[in-house]
C-alpha cells in the first residue's frame, strides 16, 4: 500500500474527499448523482482501509473519460472509472500546520455505469457504487492484473460495499465482474 495508509488508525478528520459533478447537462440526463452520498461512501472506504489525505471524486462525460482513456491508458473509446494515484506526503507548513497528503483523483461516467449495471451489479446505484469503492482501491495501490491481486480486490471491494453500501450481504444479482471477465470454469465467481 502507499505510504500515505497509516500504521495507526486515522479518525475521519484525517480524510477529505472531494466531490465534482462535471458533466454537460446532455451527457448523461437521466442519471442522478447523488454527490453528497458518493463523498460519504469513498470517505467511508478510505477511514475503513486506514488511509489519510486528500481525494477528489469527479463525475464526467462520456467523452472525457474516453478521452483519458486514450491519453492515459492507450485504450479506445469510453471505459468506466479510472484512478490517478499520486505518491504525495504530508507537508508541514512554515505555521507548522500539516498539509494532508494528495491521495489521488478518481474520475467516473455515470453515462458508462448506466449502460453496463444491467449485466454487471444489477442496479445503476450498486454500479455507482461499486465503481466508487474500486476506485478508491486503486488509488490506494491495489490492482488486479495477476490472479491473487484480483481475489484480494474483489474481496475488499465486497467487504467496503457490505458494510458502507448496503449494510448487509449484497443483493441478488450483484456482480463484481463484466461477462468478458467471468473464468466460466468457475461458476458463481461474482468478484472484481
Amino acid at each position: 500500500m502507499k505510504s500515505s495508509v497509516k500504521s495507526g488508525v486515522p479518525s475521519a478528520d484525517d480524510i477529505t474527499v472531494v466531490v465534482a459533478d462535471e458533466r454537460s447537462a446532455d451527457d448523461s440526463p437521466g442519471c442522478n448523482v447523488d454527490v453528497e452520498r458518493w463523498q460519504q461512501l469513498a470517505h467511508a472506504a478510505l477511514l475503513s482501509e486506514g488511509a489519510s489525505g486528500e481525494l477528489t471524486l469527479t463525475f464526467i462525460d462520456l467523452d472525457d473519460i474516453a478521452e483519458l482513456n486514450a491519453e492515459h491508458m492507450g485504450k479506445t473509446g469510453p471505459t468506466d472509472v479510472l484512478s490517478f494515484p499520486l505518491d504525495d506526503e504530508p507537508m508541514i507548513a512554515p505555521d507548522g500546520e500539516v498539509i494532508p497528503a494528495l491521495l489521488g483523483d478518481v474520475v467516473l461516467s455515470p453515462a458508462a455505469a448506466d449502460a453496463q449495471f444491467a449485466e454487471h451489479a444489477g442496479t445503476y446505484e450498486d454500479e455507482i457504487a461499486l465503481l466508487v469503492v474500486h476506485g478508491v482501491l486503486h488509488i490506494l495501490g491495489h490492482d488486479h492484473g495477476e490472479p491473487v491481486e484480483a481475489a484480494t480486490m474483489r474481496s475488499l471491494e465486497l467487504a467496503l460495499l457490505t458494510e458502507h453500501h448496503w449494510g448487509g450481504p449484497a443483493p441478488a444479482g450483484f456482480r463484481q465482474l463484466h461477462d468478458d471477465q467471468l473464468d466460466h470454469d468457475e461458476p458463481g465467481d461474482a468478484a472484481e
